[in-house]
């Protein structure tokens, strides 16, 4: 089993780690991980490990991050290489490093997007998440009125400097409580040995300024005022009820 450092600290750029195993198509897993892997429309992370062997410095890119085969006794991530080269053997202690700019836009992207399913609040049938841009996409008959409106709400959202946090339920309250899944696509994950019957979510304000809480697993700023400001980029029809909108960093 991995230990997922970068769900206790988003913020987390470097960490060493032991070597458990490698993977029969070349990746690497580690006992514990800063890197972030693919999953809920949030691309995996990229970065390099370093290590030393018999004295000599070596290193390895870190092309993206994924998730291993399920399995109840084991859940693994396993770190991609961005081309064949030699791995760190196992039981080595290597020194992970983070590609923290690409991260980071990813995690003020995605933080963006839970708060323009705040703006726009239908179902979401579907998402992406870039370094620069991402979407959204909606169960919306009708088209957007004002695209300009829609960028001033969501950039005053921002500038409200919220609190992003987090919280966590039981698989058993989240079954009881359906209506806080937006997503209609992927259902979030259950009855995972990791999260021992847990499930994560994450809480945009706090008390009578809360403005969102929706089962997510994947990394966000602090405050929403760290996104910066956004820009509305396509609004595009998508099938008879459906509507995708698209953002960027401004």
């Amino acid at each position: 089993m991995t230990d997922l450092l970068f769900r206790e600290d988003a913020y987390l750029q470097e960490a060493e780690a032991k070597v458990l195993r490698h993977t029969s198509e070349g990746g690497v897993v580690l006992d514990r991980t800063i890197f972030y892997p693919t999953g809920g429309g949030q691309p995996g992370d990229s970065g390099r490990l370093d290590w030393s062997e018999g004295g000599t410095k070596a290193g390895l890119t870190i092309a993206t991050t994924v998730k291993g085969a399920p399995n109840a006794a084991r859940e693994e991530i396993v770190l991609i290489p961005a081309e064949p080269a030699p791995l760190p053997p196992i039981g080595t202690t290597v020194t992970q490093r983070l590609d923290w700019m690409r991260r980071h836009h990813h995690m003020r992207i995605h933080t963006a997007l839970h708060l323009l399913s705040v703006v726009l609040p239908y179902p979401v049938t579907g998402g992406a998440i870039g370094a620069e841009k991402g979407r959204l996409d909606f169960q919306m008959p009708e088209p957007i009125a004002d695209k300009q409106a829609l960028e001033d709400d969501l950039n005053a959202l921002i500038e409200r400097d919220l609190v992003v946090s987090e919280d966590w339920i039981t698989d058993e309250d989240l079954a009881a409580n359906p209506a806080i899944v937006k997503t209609m696509s992927v259902m979030p994950p259950m009855g995972q040995a990791q999260n021992e019957g847990r499930v994560r979510l994450i809480r945009i304000g706090q008390g009578r300024d809360q403005i969102d809480l929706q089962p997510c697993g994947g990394t966000h700023v602090a405050r929403t005022s760290e996104i910066g400001r956004i820009r509305i980029g396509k609004l595009e029809k998508k099938g008879r009820d459906n509507r995708r909108v698209s953002i960027h960093l401004d």
